[in-house]
């Protein structure tokens, strides 16, 4: 399975998130960012990845941004070696 954990800890956060690329679209997060929330929430739901986050945070803009990185980094080593991967075309717009 195409999955990674990744744990960032800094002097204003600290992060835990993962995701399986390989998931059924499940999400539990909690970032003390309601909207970042919905965010997660509604990328896991219609990517079909799963994700689970953990934030505590000094700021809220600290918390978004070391999710984000923490995010990509989960994102990138799951991916691995992305052998088989093929680019393709496709435009949805979730509306909620």
């Amino acid at each position: 399975m195409r999955k990674e954990e990744v744990y960032r800890k800094t002097k204003e956060t600290e992060v835990q998130v993962s995701v399986n690329l390989d998931g059924e679209g499940k999400a539990a997060v909690d970032t003390g960012v309601a909207f970042l929330d919905h965010l997660l929430t509604s990328l896991a739901t219609h990517s079909l990845i799963d994700i689970t986050a953990k934030v505590k945070g000094d700021l809220r803009h600290h918390s978004v941004e070391d999710l984000a990185i923490g995010l990509g980094d989960a994102l990138n080593k799951a991916l691995g070696t992305r052998e088989g991967i093929v680019r393709f075309g496709y435009a949805a717009a979730p509306m909620d």
